[in-house]
């Protein structure tokens, strides 16, 4: 469960970092990225361990909230898994399509 907590975090951060403050994106970098603990954070920036803790919380609620109303994680999953389905039919169905393969080629590029 904390690494698919921590992947979900990740990947909503990804999307939704510009709308952090200064301070959420550092801790949230910190601690999710880079793997760093409360602790180390909080004697990094001389702030108590339960303000980063408070500050880490409050960002998660903040980007699931994001995600909520936006929807952009998930329209960016369905969209890949759309075009992985894709792909696989094209590759299965019109193997000698070139031109087919070539589009199904650089959609899948887009995704990276």
């Amino acid at each position: 469960m904390a690494i698919e907590k921590t992947n979900r975090i990740n990947a909503l951060f990804e999307f939704y970092e510009p709308l952090l403050t200064e301070k959420q994106v550092l801790y949230i970098a910190l601690y999710y990225r880079d793997d760093y603990s409360l602790g180390e954070i909080a004697e990094n920036y001389h702030v108590s361990r339960q303000a980063v803790y408070d500050n880490i919380k409050r960002t998660e609620k903040i980007l699931e909230t994001y995600e909520t109303k936006l929807q952009l994680l998930r329209r960016f999953q369905l969209q890949n898994s759309k075009i992985d389905e894709l792909i696989s039919y094209a590759q299965k169905k019109y193997p000698s399509d070139k031109a087919l393969l070539n589009l199904t080629k650089q959609l899948e590029d887009l995704e990276e």
